[in-house]
């Protein structure tokens, strides 16, 4: 599966979004993806195992709870595909810093 065709689910992005703050148990996670999205454990679990299986999430058994954690290498092909488009944003985002620090500056707050 293609790292975009795992990122276009809102569930999964979801779940890549907890693991981005810290190792998670599965069952943690479940239940923050079940109250938001109103699915079930099942669908959640087959959801992890996308993750998994295309290497976005690693998973390890501790004691009775399985604990995933991001890989982040599949996050690398999407930010070398992304890195094509920097071009269009990044000079504005850097402008946009040097009207916010020059702002700053004018108010005294550096």
């Amino acid at each position: 599966m293609h790292a975009f065709d795992v990122l276009g689910d809102p569930v999964r992005r979801r779940l890549l979004e907890l693991l981005a703050e810290g190792e998670r148990s599965s069952g943690d996670m479940t239940d923050v993806v079940r109250a938001e999205f109103g699915i079930t454990q099942s669908a959640v679990s087959q959801h992890l195992k996308v993750l998994r299986d295309s290497g976005f999430a690693a998973v390890r058994v501790e004691g009775a709870r399985r604990i995933y954690a991001v890989d982040a290498a599949p996050m690398e092909e999407v930010d070398a595909w992304l890195a094509r488009f920097r071009s269009f944003w990044a000079p504005k985002l850097e402008a946009l810093a040097t009207e916010v620090a020059r702002g700053r500056k004018q108010r005294g707050e550096l």
